[in-house]
């Protein structure tokens, strides 16, 4: 039985050598592929100023608000009434100081006049409608528009006031 596992043994291994060495040794194909050298070209920056931040202090919209004068100092009670305002009707898109789905009225009236914002307050539709500066805030606040929230002239100058408060 010894002699019959040896050759057998024997057997499986000049098997195993005879299946391998005569193989042919296969190239492997490389190939390179030259990156082309990109130039970046000097294309001149847009200066186009966004809607939001534009300084225009010529346009007083379309809307009822045709003249408004404001006193030098803040009138405290109506700006805490117009805070009021604010925060009961305006706050689902806006916040005081930074961008939400629409504006941050900080320091809007160092770029639109008082009665552009008025205007904007009382018919928000009529000026997109109809004044190009409020269209192009359309666009770049991803076509929100201002809801319109049916406030009275009083409830928009307070509101106004309010803004002259925020820094």
């Amino acid at each position: 039985m010894k002699t019959a596992l040896r050759l057998m043994l024997v057997f499986f291994v000049t098997l195993l050598l005879s299946c391998g060495g005569k193989e042919e040794e296969k190239k492997e194909q490389v190939t390179v592929v030259k990156k082309e050298k990109t130039v970046k070209k000097d294309t001149p920056k847009s200066t186009s100023v966004k809607a939001s931040e534009k300084v225009d202090l010529t346009n007083k919209g379309v809307g009822p608000i045709t003249s408004l004068t404001l006193s030098d100092g803040i009138d405290q009670t109506l700006a805490d009434e117009g805070a009021e305002v604010f925060k009961k009707m305006c706050t689902a898109c806006h916040r005081p100081n930074k961008k939400f789905i629409g504006p941050a009225p900080s320091g809007i009236l160092e770029r639109r006049t008082p009665e552009w914002v008025m205007n904007m307050i009382l018919d928000p539709e009529g000026m997109v409608k109809n004044d190009p500066l409020a269209k192009e805030l359309l666009i770049e606040f991803n076509g929100s528009p201002m809801a319109n929230q049916n406030l009275t002239e009083a409830e928009a100058r307070a509101v106004l006031e309010y803004f002259r408060t925020l820094k």
